[in-house]
């Protein structure tokens, strides 16, 4: 890589995305490409084609990507699988047929079998059944490695793919109904600590800038949606899915725009032979939901009632990704689970307070 080079960044927006713009313009990176979803549709199979037949574009990073947490993956099933293989298809092949030959795949964690070995290692891939409540995201997310790997061995293209763990931090999803562990426990605690502390006023911001309270949230805290109002006599409580009992590890997601830069810039032949075409990114560590959650509580100063709710999903028991093959490429995360939980609230609490 060199930073003449000009990068189209898909998905820019995301958590992700703009992470990994921040970490390009940081090292010196000017050529950056982005385009909004009004801009470029990336299921829109005609409109990539035209895009990359317009655009000179280098190096592609596809960053985009239908997400969300255990529960609008479980419900919204077809959306996910659909729009996730749409957007990899159109981006991968017409960036062939452009004649690009470095890419950067993006995938997940939840690619893994259920029950797979712990930690998981790359060839850990396809040994086993995956989790019900995500399967359709995990198998749009395969099929994107696959695509790579296909395509590498046909073509002698050079797309990597990485496999991050649980990512949070800035411009993340606070959407209590779309969004992944970290952020939905920040909202819900803090939104908690609001009610313990009668700030009406606040919550009716928070609502404004991040969404929805949903109803079993809103009887949880004591808040009325409709009157805007918190029920004095009502002692405000955090209601967690699941028994806190499975474990998770979390990276943060400048962490993770560092590692793909990291992995855009290794010689090709890492990925040749009997290698995995794609790396783990993570921490090499975990820690149970409820003692996440307990984490959380402490940055949050909320002193309440912790609820778990085991008659909800737990999703898989464990997911913890064995890092040991990009650590010994050269990288390893920088910032420590509390620091960055300390740092994304922080950034939560200011968007709430302008």
């Amino acid at each position: 890589m060199n930073v003449h080079e000009k990068i189209f960044v898909a998905g820019h927006r995301g958590m992700v995305g703009s992470a990994i713009v921040r970490q390009l313009s940081k090292q010196g990176y000017k050529n950056i490409v982005t385009r909004s979803h009004v801009e470029l549709e990336l299921t829109d199979q005609a409109a990539v084609r035209t895009f990359f037949q317009t655009e000179e574009v280098d190096r592609v990073v596809l960053a985009a990507a239908k997400v969300g947490g255990i529960h609008a993956n479980n419900i919204y099933r077809a959306d996910f699988i659909y729009t996730n293989l749409m957007i990899q298809s159109n981006v991968i092949h017409q960036a062939f047929k452009a004649g690009i030959k470095d890419l950067l795949f993006l995938g997940s964690s939840c690619i893994y079998p259920k029950f797979a070995p712990q930690p998981m290692k790359e060839i850990d891939l396809l040994t086993g059944i995956l989790e019900p409540t995500n399967e359709p995201y995990a198998i749009a997310k395969i099929a994107g490695i696959k695509m790579c790997e296909s395509y590498n061995r046909q073509y002698k293209t050079s797309y990597r793919s990485v496999m991050p763990t649980n990512l949070f931090g800035p411009g993340d999803n606070y959407h209590l109904e779309k969004s992944h562990v970290i952020p939905a426990m920040l909202r819900k605690y803090h939104l908690a600590k609001l009610a313990m502390e009668g700030d009406v006023e606040a919550i009716i911001r928070d609502e404004l800038i991040y969404g929805k309270i949903p109803k079993d949230i809103c009887r949880a805290i004591g808040y009325s949606a409709e009157t805007k109002t918190l029920d004095k006599n009502h002692r405000p409580k955090v209601i967690l899915w699941g028994t806190g009992a499975p474990r998770r590890e979390f990276l943060h997601v400048d962490d993770m725009a560092a590692a793909c830069i990291h992995v855009m810039e290794l010689e090709q032949s890492h990925f040749e032979g009997d290698n995995p075409s794609f790396l783990n990114v993570g921490t090499g560590r975990d820690n149970t939901i409820r003692e996440t959650a307990e984490l959380i509580a402490g940055l949050v100063d909320y002193h309440g009632e912790t609820v778990f709710n085991s008659e909800q999903p737990d999703g898989s028991p464990r997911k913890l990704l064995d890092t040991g093959r990009i650590n010994t490429l050269g990288w390893k995360p920088r910032l420590g689970f509390r620091e960055g939980l300390a740092g994304t609230y922080q950034a939560y609490k200011r968007a709430g307070e302008s």
